[in-house]
C-alpha cells in the first residue's frame, strides 16, 4: 500500500471521529487548543490502536484466505464505507446544550465507538501484508490533526460539516475497495 492510498484510508476511518469533533465543539463555549488536544488525543489514539489489534486478529487467518482475501478487503472497506454513508443521511443532534465532558467516563465510549471501523481495517492491512507500525501511526496522528480541527470547526461553524465528513470518509473508503479488488484480479492495475 502506497503513501496515497494509506493518506485516503487515513482519512476516510477518520471521519468518524471528526464528525464526534464537531459535535463536541458545538457544545463548547470556548474551544482552546487544550480542550481540542484532548478530544485528538483519544481519537487519535483509539484509531491507531484498532487496526493494530484488528491486524494482529486478521494475521493469523491471512495464509488460509490468500487466495480471496482481496474479497474480504473490498467487503470489509466497502461496508464499513456504506455504514458511513448511510449514518451521514441520519438526521442526528449533535448536543443537548450543555458542554460535552472531556473526561474519560465519556471519552472513552466515543473514542471505542468512532474507531470500531478502523479495527476491520485493520484486518484487510494483514490480508494486504501491509507494513502495519507506520500505517497505524499515521492513521492515529491524521486522526488527532482532524479530530482537533473538528472541535474548533464545530466551535466555529456549529454542525454544517459533520454529514458531509461522513459520506466523504464512506465513499473514500468504497473507492479504495474497489480499487483492491480490481487491481487484484486484474481489471485495472494502478
Amino acid at each position: 500500500m502506497n503513501f496515497l492510498e494509506l493518506l485516503l484510508i487515513a482519512i476516510g476511518l477518520s471521519m468518524d471521529a471528526f464528525a464526534v469533533a464537531v459535535c463536541i465543539g458545538l457544545t463548547m463555549t470556548k474551544a482552546t487548543v487544550r480542550k481540542a488536544l484532548v478530544v485528538g488525543m483519544y481519537f487519535g489514539l483509539f484509531q491507531a490502536i484498532m487496526p493494530l489489534i484488528g491486524y494482529l486478529i486478521g494475521a493469523q487467518f491471512a495464509d488460509l484466505i490468500n487466495a480471496f482475501d482481496h474479497w474480504v478487503a473490498f467487503a470489509l472497506l466497502c461496508f464499513i464505507g456504506g455504514k458511513m454513508i448511510v449514518e451521514s443521511r441520519k438526521k442526528e443532534e449533535c448536543a443537548d446544550n450543555k458542554e460535552a465532558s472531556l473526561k474519560s467516563a465519556k471519552m472513552l465510549p466515543l473514542a471505542l465507538a468512532t474507531s470500531i471501523d478502523a479495527l476491520a481495517a485493520g484486518v484487510s492491512f494483514a490480508f494486504l501484508k501491509v507494513t502495519v507500525i507506520p500505517a497505524v501511526l499515521y492513521i492515529g496522528f491524521i486522526t488527532l490533526a482532524l479530530s482537533m480541527a473538528g472541535v474548533k470547526i464545530g466551535n466555529t461553524f456549529g454542525a454544517k460539516y459533520k454529514s458531509k465528513a461522513e459520506f466523504t470518509g464512506g465513499v473514500i473508503l468504497i473507492l479504495m475497495g474497489l480499487k483492491i479488488l480490481f487491481e487484484h484480479t486484474g481489471v485495472i492495475n494502478l
